[in-house]
């Protein structure tokens, strides 16, 4: 018995360890306790924001072309001869004035020609006397002669006179009536010989106008083909210019472009209407002249996909000034603006559309993605028509930093809304940084 009560003594001392062991690990997991959570708040991410307002504006699209001569004139000689006189200082880039001598082409052989028919002209003068005093003669000796027939013709019929003298008589007065109408005959040539040599003179003295070339309006020298003593031929170009009363530039401007504009304008506008503007861009400063368009071209550019607008700048030369504004001339590449009447829009950068639609801040400060229509684009500014409000706050910030239901934490950037406003109104604005966008801005002279 002792044997046996010792046995269970040690199972007991074995199992009920046991079973406490596999009792602790069957409800470990509902008899521990959970640690205390701990609230996690994520600092708000600062953005730069525009709070959005109706903005002043003057919309406009941008072409590009180059400059060139409203008129061309070309020096081509009328006649053959030397060239006896050449204008002082004609040479390629020089000014001419109107009505200046150019160049003056040997005429004495036109003089020679001139005075042999005027000698011919005073041969048929005397000749034709000759022949007015012969008509004069014949028409006499015609009256005679038809007289003379008429007796004779009496006298035959009373029987007097014979056969033969009245055929006589008769031959008598045919050939005095020959003779008055040879002599007509030979005046009517000799006036029609007149009215040649008429002719040729009229024909040489306008020749002898072409023996000096005049410039026919104000010029800028752009080659010159002759020199004194050079024998030129008619025909043969001696100098070429361009006018400098106007350049045109014949700018262009990519299809799709000018259609907003026209509709910001307003029913009715032509692109004859819209106001125009040639800017000439440096490193730091941009010229800019009045134009106006003169014409649009009659279709479009095969390689660019382009229309052409042409405009024209009024007395380019009485507007430049050395060292701040130079001359417009010929090959210049400059900026060709169009521009609609001055209005007032949602205007903002242009950068901040993404596929047609933009991120603003809530009134719980999280961000917000709405989608837009924008109505024209010039430049770095966009005009939004539909989805935006005055006072919503726009994100500007780059959109791999802003994430749509962040928290954020609004930052408004005075300074890409000053560009903004001066970019609107076609003005440089202030330097704007901080991933923007924008490059530095430009001080602008401008012409009204």
């Amino acid at each position: 018995m002792a044997r046996f009560g010792t046995i269970i003594r040690r199972l007991l001392a074995f199992s009920i360890p046991v079973a406490f062991g596999l009792i602790t690990i069957v409800y470990s997991d509902s008899l521990k306790t959970p640690p205390a959570e701990k609230e996690a708040k994520r600092p708000a991410v600062p953005v730069r924001v525009l709070t959005l307002q109706s903005t002043a504006m003057i919309p406009r699209v941008t072409g590009h072309g180059t400059v060139g001569p409203t008129r061309e004139w070309r020096a081509v000689a009328r006649i053959d001869g030397d060239v006896v006189q050449v204008a002082v200082n004609l040479a390629a880039g020089n000014f001419v004035s109107s009505g200046q001598l150019l160049f003056r082409i040997d005429d004495t052989d036109l003089r020679l020609n001139l005075a042999q028919n005027d000698a011919q002209m005073a041969a048929l003068d005397i000749k034709d006397e000759t022949l007015v005093a012969s008509l004069e003669i014949a028409n006499a000796d015609l009256t005679l002669m038809r007289a003379d027939l008429t007796r004779q013709q009496q006298l035959a019929e009373q029987g007097v006179a014979t056969r033969a003298s009245l055929d006589a008589a008769r031959r008598q007065e045919l050939a005095a009536r020959a003779k008055v109408t040879e002599i007509g005959n030979q005046r009517r040539l000799a006036k029609a010989e007149q009215d040649v040599l008429v002719t040729q003179k009229a024909t040489l003295e306008r020749a002898l106008e072409f023996a000096e070339m005049r410039a026919p309006y104000d010029l800028r020298v752009t080659d010159v083909a002759a020199a004194e003593g050079q024998y030129v031929n008619r025909g043969q170009t001696l100098l070429s210019g361009e006018g400098v009363a106007s350049a045109e530039i014949a700018a262009q401007f990519p299809m799709g472009r000018i259609g907003p504009l026209l509709r910001m304008a307003g029913n009715g506008t032509t692109v004859m209407d819209l106001k125009a503007r040639v800017r000439l861009t440096s490193a730091d400063h941009s010229i800019i002249w009045k134009s106006k368009v003169v014409r649009v071209g009659d279709s479009i550019d095969a390689k660019t996909q382009s229309a052409t607008v042409v405009v024209r700048v009024d007395d380019p030369l009485a507007q430049a000034a050395a060292g701040k504004r130079p001359p417009l001339r010929r090959n210049m590449f400059v900026e060709v603006l169009l521009m609609a009447p001055q209005t007032e829009a949602l205007a903002v950068p242009a950068e901040s559309v993404q596929n047609g639609t933009v991120l603003v801040v809530g009134p719980d400060n999280k961000l917000e993605k709405r989608k837009v229509s924008v109505g024209f684009t010039s430049g770095t500014f966009a005009v939004v028509t539909k989805g935006l409000a005055a006072g919503d706050r726009l994100v500007i910030t780059s959109p791999t930093v802003a994430v749509p239901g962040m928290v954020v934490k609004p930052i408004e950037d005075a300074a890409r809304k000053t560009a903004l406003e001066a970019e609107a109104m076609g003005k440089a604005g202030p330097a704007v940084g901080g991933g923007s966008g924008q490059g530095q801005g430009k001080s602008m002279e401008t012409q009204e």
